[in-house]
C-alpha cells in the first residue's frame, strides 16, 4: 500500500513538472533532467517509471483520457436521441480542472502525439455512440459515422481549445454548450443570424 502511494505520488509530481516546463518552455526546450530537478526525484525513478520524456508526456495523456471516459461515463449512459449537451459540458468541466493539462495537449506540443491520442480516443468513442444511437432508434445513418464523429470531435476540439487558452474563460461551460446546442439543432446558416428561405 505504501508503495503504491509512493508511485501514484512520484507520478503525480512528474505530470505536474511536464505540465508546468511545457507551459514554461516548450516540450522541445526540455530534458529529462529539467523534469527531475522540478519533479525533485532521481533520474534513476524517472526511468523506472518511462523511457524518455515522449513517453512521459503520452503516459499522461493517456491518464487524462481515462479520467476523461470516466467522467463522460454517467453523462452518455442511457442518452436517448441527439445532441444532449451533456458529455461536452462534461468535457469543459474537465477542461476546466485540468486546464493547464488540456492547453498543452491542444497546442500540439511533444510533435503533436498527445493531440492525435486525444482526437483518435474521442472520435472513436463518438463515432461508436452514434452508431449505438442509430440501432437503439432503428434509423440508419445519413453519413457514415466515422465521418460523422471526425467532423463532431473536430468542431468540439477547436471549441475546447479556444474555451482554455483564453486567459479567463470567455463564458461559463453552460453557455458555450446551450449555444452548441442551438448550433447542433438548427445549423450554422440559422446560427450566423439569417432566417430558413421560406
Amino acid at each position: 500500500m505504501a508503495e503504491d502511494r509512493r508511485v501514484r505520488k512520484t507520478r503525480r509530481a512528474l505530470r505536474e513538472a511536464l505540465v508546468a516546463l511545457v507551459l514554461e518552455r516548450g516540450f522541445a526546450a526540455l530534458s529529462v533532467e529539467d523534469i527531475t530537478r522540478r519533479a525533485d526525484v532521481a533520474r534513476a525513478t524517472f526511468y523506472s517509471h518511462c523511457r524518455d520524456k515522449d513517453e512521459l508526456f503520452a503516459r499522461v495523456t493517456t491518464d487524462l483520457l481515462d479520467e476523461l471516459e470516466a467522467r463522460l461515463r454517467p453523462a452518455v449512459a442511457g442518452s436517448a436521441v441527439g445532441f444532449t449537451g451533456k458529455p461536452v459540458l462534461e468535457m469543459l468541466r474537465h477542461a476546466r480542472d485540468e486546464r493547464d493539462l488540456y492547453r498543452i495537449v491542444l497546442r500540439g506540443e511533444g510533435d503533436g502525439k498527445p493531440l492525435r491520442m486525444f482526437t483518435e480516443a474521442c472520435a472513436r468513442v463518438t463515432a461508436d455512440e452514434f452508431r449505438t444511437r442509430s440501432e437503439r432508434n432503428d434509423v440508419q445513418p445519413r453519413i457514415d459515422p466515422g465521418l460523422l464523429a471526425r467532423a463532431w470531435v473536430g468542431e468540439q476540439i477547436a471549441v475546447l481549445q479556444w474555451w482554455v487558452e483564453q486567459d479567463t474563460m470567455p463564458m461559463p461551460a453552460e453557455e458555450v454548450v446551450r449555444q452548441l446546442l442551438d448550433l447542433a439543432l438548427r445549423g450554422r446558416y440559422w446560427a450566423t443570424g439569417f432566417e430558413a428561405p421560406a
